[in-house]
């Protein structure tokens, strides 16, 4: 038993794929290590994005690759690139470089000689990005290029058999392409980045010169901007509510006095540009955002238009929480965060009244209050400039997100008719299917270890790769939990990946999504975990608690399961729990296990 206790403390890193060392338990989540490499000067970068780290409450370490030599760091083992061990490696290469006099002169080239071309440059860059996911785990973002504003054909470009431009955007399509393919490998948009701001404005000739310089000082701290999207979801930082206000936000006038035929929301202006404003944040609802409701207004007054006007795009169901009373704004959000038991540093507020806007920028700073113009017909830019919405997948769970929660509200509202907690739990059809990991399931499983904090035994935080490593390791067992009842599918909600000893199940982490605690999902787990050692043989069951500031549930869950603490050296606490007492699985829950 004591080399089975052991099997925690004896150190804190592992060797795995290859002798590849990952980390055993959490890093600083506040760290992230950003690398940059490129094909010109990177003047600026690093540190804009430093300044921008720090405003988001991150800590930055940075690696800048030697000039012009992203070649050198890929393709090199023992480069510095592999020692620096990125999260993140933002890869800038200029099309001038890449292509080289090339660029200048395309058609001394035939046809076919520039389609040769782009597949040996395709072919360049797709082995540069192979090389880098095997030999490291973090995220690769590569610019795609800028397509000239110029051709030598002028404007007879676009009657050029595959043309000059036509190159480049062959280019382009090739990285996305391979960035399907690859879960390492993601694109940022320089080409559309450039566009949006002109691009001839955002290049200054002279310094390209110089200093070979390919973007303007000027517009290096909007390009980092971009970047930090990236790094935002590395490390968790996105949000995912949006809380808006009614009057003058969702429709324009005041419920109460305008009656419901002089609301201005409709097809014509300027009604159109509230409709518009609607149909941007349902699509976001649909791509997993939370939405919620807090207004000061009559609450039967505001319902009728959401419930039927005929304009309004958002209706009812598409809200987890609904807070439309004469209350302190700060306290609807304090309860909305509370009902849908997300934090308050997970919600974007939208609101036209410039005085809210403050009071819960003073009071509850954790929430990102977004400065709201006084004209509704800027409404959809300015969310459309929100930097705190990305992730770096959207799984099927994502898209089921804000439905998820709008089904949790229904749950609630139905759980107030029943008198007998045992009563609502058996009427709910609650089903718990435990299955063997695939790779249809690894993005959701390195989700869940990014996002998941209160049931979560070790918040180890694993990204895709490192999914991939646990469930190619024969000696492990990892397996995705999913839930639904009568009010919808929870999709993938859970994880849990355990080894087995001589004498004891090892479980090395365990966690459940917020939504499905305190149904019975958690001791259904449990008595599957049991049940696998006895049909193994084993005696015990050991687990891993390493204690957060928010996972202390995860503390009482193990003593009121039975489980016993086991005093050990090092990292967290060791819990052991005795299969011979058996555990009983919650009668009202069908568990399906694969």
């Amino acid at each position: 038993m004591e080399n089975a206790v052991a099997y925690y403390h004896s150190e804190d890193r592992k060797v795995d794929r290859k002798n590849r060392v990952f980390p055993v338990f959490s890093p600083d989540p506040k760290v992230v290590r950003v690398a940059i490499l490129g094909s010109s000067t990177l003047k600026g970068v690093k540190e804009a994005l430093n300044v921008k780290c720090s405003q988001a409450g991150l800590v930055m370490k940075s690696y800048v690759g030697e000039y012009a030599q992203y070649n050198q760091e890929i393709l090199d083992k023992g480069s510095g690139l592999y020692k620096f061990k990125p999260h993140l490696t933002i890869m800038m290469i200029d099309i001038i470089d890449l292509l080289g006099e090339n660029y200048y002169f395309p058609y001394r080239l035939s046809e076919r000689g520039r389609k040769s071309l782009v597949e040996a440059k395709r072919k360049e860059l797709l082995s540069l990005a192979k090389a880098f996911a095997k030999d490291c785990d973090g995220v690769l973002l590569i610019n795609n290029f800028s397509v000239p504003t110029y051709s030598p054909m002028g404007i007879l470009e676009p009657k050029q058999k595959f043309g000059f431009f036509e190159m480049i955007r062959a280019l382009n399509r090739a990285l996305e392409e391979a960035s399907r393919m690859n879960p390492q490998l993601h694109i940022f948009d320089y080409d559309a980045f450039l566009s949006k701001s002109g691009k001839m404005e955002c290049s200054d000739d002279k310094m390209r010169y110089i200093a070979d310089m390919k973007i303007s000082q000027s517009y290096v701290p909007a390009l980092c901007d971009e970047y930090m999207r990236y790094v935002k979801a590395i490390k968790a930082k996105m949000r995912k509510c949006i809380v808006l206000d009614l009057d003058n936000t969702l429709w324009g006038g005041i419920v109460g006095e305008d009656d419901f035929a002089s609301l201005r929301l409709g097809p014509t202006a300027p009604g159109n540009a509230f409709v518009e404003f609607q149909k941007y944040i349902l699509n976001l609802f649909e791509r997993g955002i939370i939405l919620a409701i807090n207004s000061n207004n009559n609450e039967k007054d505001s319902l009728a238009v959401i419930r039927k006007h005929p304009h309004m795009i958002l209706r009812e169901k598409h809200f987890a929480a609904i807070r439309i009373n004469w209350e302190n704004k700060v306290r609807n959000l304090v309860d909305i965060a509370k009902e849908i038991n997300i934090g308050l540093d997970s919600i974007i507020y939208i609101d036209d009244d410039k005085a809210n806007r403050q009071l819960v920028r003073e009071m509850a700073p954790e929430v990102l209050t977004l400065e709201m113009p006084p004209d509704a017909a800027l409404y959809v830019r300015t969310i459309r400039e929100c930097k705190d919405l990305d992730t770096l997948h959207i799984t099927e769970e994502d898209m089921k997100r804000g439905a998820m929660y709008a089904e949790e509200k229904k749950r609630k509202d139905s759980f107030k008719s029943f008198g007998d907690i045992g009563d609502f739990l058996a009427h709910l059809n609650i089903e718990v299917r435990i299955e063997r990991s695939g790779s249809f399931s690894i993005p959701r499983i390195s989700q869940l270890t990014q996002r998941t904090n209160q049931f979560n035994f070790t918040t180890r935080r694993f990204s895709d790769t490192d999914v991939r490593s646990l469930t190619s390791d024969k000696a492990a067992e990892i397996y995705s939990i999913s839930v639904k009842d009568r009010f919808g599918d929870s999709g993938i909600s859970g994880m849990v990946s355990f080894k087995a000893s001589k004498d004891a199940i090892m479980v090395e982490d365990l966690l459940l999504s917020c939504r499905v605690l305190g149904k019975g999902v958690e001791e259904s787990v449990l008595a599957f975990l049991v049940e696998t050692a006895r049909k193994s043989d084993l005696n015990h069951i050991i687990c891993r608690y390493i204690p957060t500031a928010k996972n202390s549930m995860v503390q009482k869950f193990l003593k009121s399961s039975g489980f016993a603490r086991v005093k050990m050296p090092g990292n967290g606490e060791t819990w052991r729990f005795m299969v011979k007492r058996g555990f009983k699985r919650p009668g009202h829950i069908k568990v399906v296990t694969k």
